[in-house]
C-alpha cells in the first residue's frame, strides 16, 4: 500500500503494524488524532476491521477535518459480514470489494435472481466468488480431461473469461493471481435493509490495478511434488 500510495504522491506520515486480533486499537488510533495525516488506512480484515474501525469512529475521526479537507478512513478490502458487524460505522466509509450484487451486467444478474430465489436475500461477494470457483474448476477439469491437480493448474494458467460481473478476468500464468475491474464500494448512509450496506462509487478498470509479477518473487514450484 505504501509503495502504490506514494507513487501516486502521498507521503506516508506513519506505517503502524497492530497484532492480529487485538481487540483494543486504541493505542494505535490516539496518535493518529495529531498526525497532520488526512488518511488512515485500516489494512485489517474480519473482526479487526470490525473492532478497529469501530474504534476509529468512536475517536472522532470520521467527522475530523485537517488542513480544511475531510479526514478519510479507508477499509481496502470490504466484506458484507465486516460491513454488518460495523453498523453504523461503516457509513461513508471508502473501501474496495470484488463484486456487489447491483451489478447491472448479464451474468450478476441471473446470479443474483437465482441466488434471491433460494435463499431470499442478494448473494454476498463470498457467494458470489464460491459460485465462479465452482463453474472455473468444473469447467477447467472438463478441459483438462482429468481432475489431476497439475493438470488442472495447468487449464487455469493464463485463462481469461467474461460474464460474471467485473468485465473480463485473467488467471495470470506467472503468480495465479487473479486480475478483474475492482469495484470501489462505499457504506451507504441510509440503507434500506441489512444487506444494503454498501454502493458502488467507482469500478477501476483491471489495466489501472494490474502488477508486475516479479514484484513479489519467489517460484511457484513444481506441478508434481515426488513423493
Amino acid at each position: 500500500i505504501k509503495n502504490t500510495t506514494e507513487a501516486l504522491g502521498w507521503n506516508t506520515v506513519k506505517a503502524v503494524r497492530t497484532p492480529l486480533g487485538a481487540g483494543d486499537f486504541s493505542q494505535y488510533i490516539t496518535p493518529v488524532l495529531n498526525s497532520g495525516a488526512d488518511v488512515l488506512i485500516l489494512n485489517h480484515y474480519g473482526k479487526d476491521m470490525v473492532n478497529s474501525l469501530t474504534q476509529a469512529v468512536q475517536f472522532g475521526l470520521r467527522d475530523k477535518m485537517v488542513n480544511g479537507k475531510k479526514f478519510e478512513i479507508i477499509v481496502p478490502l470490504y466484506s458484507r459480514l465486516m460491513a454488518q458487524g460495523a453498523g453504523e460505522n461503516v457509513k461513508g466509509i471508502l473501501g474496495t470489494t470484488n463484486w456487489h450484487w447491483s451489478l447491472q451486467d448479464a451474468g450478476s444478474q441471473a446470479f443474483v435472481k437465482s441466488f434471491g430465489q433460494e435463499y431470499g436475500f442478494p448473494p454476498s461477494q463470498a457467494a458470489h466468488t464460491c459460485y465462479v470457483q465452482a463453474l472455473l474448476y468444473a469447467n477447467a477439469c472438463e478441459k483438462a480431461g482429468t481432475f489431476y491437480p497439475p493438470e488442472v493448474i495447468k487449464t487455469l494458467e493464463g485463462f481469461e473469461f467474461d460474464g460474471m460481473g467485473n468485465g473480463k478476468t485473467l488467471y495470470r500464468a506467472e503468480d495465479h493471481q487473479c486480475f478483474k475491474d475492482v469495484l470501489v464500494v462505499r457504506g451507504k448512509e441510509n440503507p434500506t435493509n441489512q444487506f444494503d450496506l454498501l454502493e458502488v462509487v467507482k469500478e477501476v478498470p483491471r489495466a489501472d490495478v494490474t502488477y508486475d509479477a516479479k514484484i513479489f518473487g519467489g517460484e511457484l514450484g513444481p506441478y508434481k511434488v515426488p513423493l
